[in-house]
């Protein structure tokens, strides 16, 4: 994919369904009684592989143009797969589902592709094995593939070294299918789908300070979910609108939960002038409409706390940071290191083959913005938000921009290239 530098971004658009809760939809609609029918549902290869596994193991679910129904069968009413189950590049399937796996009475494994096997699941392994499940690294390097052998699990109050969605999910969903309260403590609260969601869908559910809980064995029913917009797809918009001079975006239904909207608030730290129109609930999430107008970006500091709410968003907020006047400095965001790639590590490298001042850090980097960028030739390493990101730089930088291996947006947002070449045409 070529970008070079762009004229006025003009428009409106709306953003495919929020990963996360496309993810956790499926999962607890599964093992609900009755239906639960999705609508905004994102086909992305990740969300895909979640409903690809859950059909596997016996889960009716049929996708409309409008909707995904999926027809439960309760907590216990999964089957064993009569072969590996694949959760492709998501690291979301393979924390979560192996929460609801280890609480089931039969044996399965996991599996994925090459990036899926190098991610860090010790982290799921520590907590289930505490509540007693039979989980291993068939490899024995605390990576994928993963062979669980479902049974009947203890509750467990977990001190998570770790602010991560993904294992508080795992830990809270494994906590359904044990007797009594299962309880996660974080470093800082990480995002609350899995909480509102279970909730909705009938779980007795407590969240105080950074911990939440779950009580076991409920019963779950089908639901409505109505996905909104995913902040992680509407940020690269965001980013193209500020940079771009001239430039104003109408965002569309985008989720603006607070453990989520990291962003928006470090664009208000920047200066940027974004409002945030028809805010509103779609059913415990709420959402606004995002109008974005070029500005003057100056630079932050990024740290702590705030960083749970921004984790994906980073590699275009640092691009943000490149274009801005002032130092931006990104700390405590260690976790970039185990994603879909090392994004630290490719953040840096690329921006400074486009002529950034960037220096590393242990965890994170030190952005001196403001000079001028220019464009490069830089691979996505298979990383869907390295190659989105970058495509927005290519967009604000001086001449061309190759992206290769930038087909991996599919990951999350097929359309993405479609619907950032529309806005140029006003």
């Amino acid at each position: 994919m070529i970008f070079q530098k762009s004229s006025p971004l003009k428009g409106e658009l709306t953003v495919p369904g929020d990963k996360s809760i496309s993810h956790r939809a499926v999962m607890l609609g599964a093992i609900s009684e009755g239906t639960t029918r999705i609508t905004h549902f994102l086909e992305g290869a990740d969300c895909l592989s979640t409903i690809d596994c859950f059909r596997a193991m016996g889960i009716d679910i049929r996708r409309t143009p409008s909707e995904i129904l999926i027809h439960g069968k309760g907590l216990h009413g999964l089957t064993q797969p009569k072969s590996i189950l694949n959760v492709g590049n998501s690291g979301t399937t393979t924390r979560l589902i192996s929460g609801i796996l280890a609480g089931q009475n039969f044996t399965c494994e996991l599996t994925g592709d090459d990036s899926i096997q190098k991610r860090p699941m010790k982290r799921i392994i520590t907590p289930l094995t505490a509540m007693g499940a039979c989980i291993e690294s068939i490899h024995g390097n605390g990576c994928a593939p993963l062979r669980i052998q479902g049974k009947p699990l203890n509750p467990v109050s977990y001190n998570s070294p770790v602010s991560s969605a993904q294992v508080k999910s795992c830990i809270l969903l494994a906590g359904l299918y044990a007797e009594g309260q299962t309880s996660v403590t974080e470093p800082y609260v990480s995002r609350n789908h899995s909480e509102l969601m279970l909730s909705a869908f009938g779980a007795q559910v407590e969240c105080k300070d950074t911990t939440a809980s779950v009580l076991g064995h409920p019963k779950l029913h089908g639901q409505s979910v109505d996905v909104p917009g995913d902040i992680s797809s509407a940020a690269y918009f965001i980013a193209a609108g500020l940079l771009i001079p001239g430039s104003e975006i109408l965002i569309k239904n985008v989720g603006i939960n607070p453990t989520r909207d990291g962003i928006l608030r470090v664009c208000g730290q920047m200066g940027a002038n974004i409002q945030l129109l028809n805010e509103r609930k779609e059913g415990l999430e709420p959402v606004a409409d995002l109008l974005v107008t070029s500005s003057s970006l100056k630079g932050t500091v990024i740290e702590k706390g705030l960083i749970p709410t921004l984790i994906d968003e980073l590699p275009v907020i640092a691009v943000m940071a490149a274009f801005a006047n002032g130092t931006t400095i990104i700390r405590d965001a260690e976790e970039l290191k185990v994603k879909e790639s090392n994004r630290l590590d490719i953040i840096v490298h690329h921006l400074q083959a486009m002529g950034a001042d960037v220096t590393p850090t242990e965890d994170g980097m030190m952005i001196k913005g403001g000079a001028p960028l220019h464009g490069a030739v830089l691979d996505s390493h298979l990383d869907h938000r390295i190659a989105m990101a970058f495509a927005v730089a290519g967009m604000a930088a001086e001449g061309k921009t190759e992206i290769t291996r930038g087909e991996c947006v599919d990951i999350s947002y097929p359309e993405f290239y479609r619907d950032l070449t529309a806005l140029t045409r006003g």
